[in-house]
């Protein structure tokens, strides 16, 4: 025993550890059976889903596409997992790592609350419609959709961005008050959203995506606000990061209440790709950021191919 830990809460813990290990030991065989794969013991089996863990949330962190659209295709393809248990661990992987990021970003001035949580109404609505939709669709039909998103994320992340102009602040814009600035080397520059109503809906079409999959779609979140709201490119990305954990938590409920959560195979991945974030925005200012978005681009491209043929064949 551990010294100063009182013996009752000490058996506590080793018993909801032993409880999830032999859960996720379950999940292990069954899926294992039904693939082909050759059975590992969970323990040994976590250790190296907790350094895949950590390399997706590296690769995510660098690149800005967050670690679920590594981690779900690696746990799939890679480790052999089922799909469902794959999106319900890169949920909760999602809501740690945009909460432990948020604050930063607020604190330093880029990210919109009022903006984001306007959004997030349709966010929200989004992942529970498609949370709900998880569970009815075929798994190969998610495999196939989950592919041809990761297709367009790649896309989205390798291409240029640049700043929007900061157009004055018109219709819905000035009535709920979408507006702000964000330090510059200059001093705050102040913008406004635009095209509100088909920001709104793209938000939506995100929130389905998340809740469908699993992932933070912060992707589609950026691509709604930088190129449809014209916000500030890091604006968008910073109020995308603060959203993706509240759309991910609205849909993690349902996630949770058809079983596709388990705490021991949920907990190290979510440790791991926090671990991977914290080590990516340290080496963010000194990586080159072009190279690793074309390197990161063709891994998410031939991952997501192999997710569409995998899921087509019926493999999944």
């Amino acid at each position: 025993m551990f010294p100063g830990i009182p013996p009752g809460l000490y058996f506590a813990v080793l018993s909801w550890i032993d409880i999830h290990l032999l859960r996720l030991q379950k999940i292990l065989v069954a899926s294992g059976s039904r693939r082909g794969r050759p059975f590992m013991p969970a323990l040994p089996f976590l250790m190296l889903i907790l350094a895949g863990a950590v390399g997706a949330g590296l690769l995510g962190a660098l690149t800005g596409l967050g670690g679920g659209v590594v981690l779900v295709p690696m746990l799939v393809l890679v480790f052999k997992l089922g799909l469902h248990q794959a999106m319900g661990a890169s949920l909760v992987s999602v809501i740690a790592t945009s909460s432990g990021a948020a604050v930063a970003y607020l604190r330093e001035g880029y990210s919109n609350m009022r903006i984001g949580i306007f959004l997030e109404l349709a966010t929200t609505l989004g992942a529970l419609c498609g949370a709900g939709a998880t569970h009815l669709l075929p798994v190969r039909i998610v495999a196939v959709v989950f592919g041809l998103v990761l297709l367009l994320s790649a896309w989205l992340s390798f291409r240029q961005q640049g700043d929007n102009p900061a157009p004055q602040p018109a219709g819905l814009a000035r009535t709920f008050r979408l507006s702000g600035s964000y330090p510059t080397p200059h001093g705050p520059r102040p913008y406004a959203a635009s095209h509100v109503l088909g920001g709104f809906s793209l938000m939506w079409v995100a929130g389905v995506l998340s809740g469908l999959l699993g992932i933070g779609s912060g992707a589609i979140k950026v691509l709604a606000m930088d190129r449809v709201m014209r916000l500030p490119f890091k604006v968008s990305t910073t109020t995308s990061n603060f959203m993706i954990g509240v759309t991910a938590a609205a849909s993690a409920g349902i996630y949770y209440r058809h079983g596709y959560m388990n705490a021991a195979l949920d907990f190290p991945v979510m440790l791991g790709v926090l671990v991977g974030a914290l080590l990516g925005a340290r080496l963010l200012a000194k990586a080159q950021i072009r190279t690793l978005r074309l390197l990161f681009t063709v891994v998410i491209a031939a991952l997501a191919l192999e997710m569409i043929y995998q899921g087509a064949a019926g493999k999944i």
